[in-house]
C-alpha cells in the first residue's frame, strides 16, 4: 500500500474532524462512537486511529478546526484597514455562528466539567480566542480610534473580555435552538 503524502494525511484529518464535528452536533459527545464517525467519514477504523489516537484527540482536533475557522476571519479584522468596533465585530462573530459547531462547543464545555484533558482543550481555546479578540479590538483602537499602542493593548482587555462573554453567550442561545428554529431564522 503507498504511504501517504503529508497534503493527503492532512486532507484526511480534515475529512475525519469534519465528520466527527457532524457526528458530535448530531449525536453529542458522549453518545458518538468511533464506528459513528467511521460511517461518517466514509474511512475505515484503522484509518481513524492513524490519524488520531483517541476520542478524546479527536475532541481536541475538531475544536481546533472551530477556532482556526474563527482566527481566519479575526486575523483579517485585525489586519485591515479599518478594523471593526467592538460592537461590529461581535455582529460579525454572532453571524456566522454554525448551529452544529455551536452545539459541538456547548457539548465540549460540558465534558470539561468532568475530564481534565478536555478541560485542557477548552480552557486553551477560550484563552486563544480571548487572544484573537484582543488583537481586533486593540487593531480598532489604533486604526480607527487613534490611541497609543500600548494604551490600546490594556484598554482592549476588558472590552475583548466582554465580546468573548457575550460571543459565548450566543453560542449556548444558537446550540440551544431546534432545528425548526435555525431553519426560521
Amino acid at each position: 500500500m503507498p504511504r501517504l503524502t503529508d497534503a493527503r494525511k492532512e486532507l484526511r484529518r480534515a475529512q475525519i474532524t469534519d465528520a466527527a464535528v457532524r457526528c458530535f452536533g448530531r449525536n453529542g459527545l458522549e453518545r458518538t462512537s468511533i464506528a459513528d464517525i467511521t460511517a461518517e467519514s466514509g474511512l475505515s477504523t484503522g484509518s481513524i486511529y492513524t490519524h488520531y489516537s483517541s476520542k478524546a484527540d479527536l475532541v481536541r482536533a475538531a475544536a481546533g478546526a472551530v477556532l482556526a475557522k474563527r482566527a481566519e476571519v479575526l486575523g483579517e479584522y485585525a489586519a485591515g484597514d479599518t478594523p471593526p468596533d467592538p460592537d461590529e465585530l461581535l455582529a460579525r462573530l454572532i453571524a456566522n455562528i454554525n448551529p452544529v459547531e455551536a452545539r459541538v462547543g456547548v457539548q465540549t464545555w460540558g465534558e470539561a466539567t468532568t475530564d481534565p484533558v478536555i478541560r485542557g482543550v477548552v480552557v486553551d481555546m477560550i484563552d486563544r480566542m480571548r487572544a484573537m479578540l484582543h488583537d481586533c479590538v486593540t487593531a480598532w483602537l489604533v486604526k480607527v480610534e487613534h490611541h497609543d499602542p500600548a494604551e490600546a493593548r490594556e484598554q482592549a482587555t476588558p472590552i475583548a473580555d466582554r465580546v468573548s462573554a457575550l460571543y459565548l453567550a450566543e453560542l449556548l442561545h444558537a446550540a440551544l435552538r431546534s432545528p425548526t428554529e435555525e431553519t426560521a431564522s
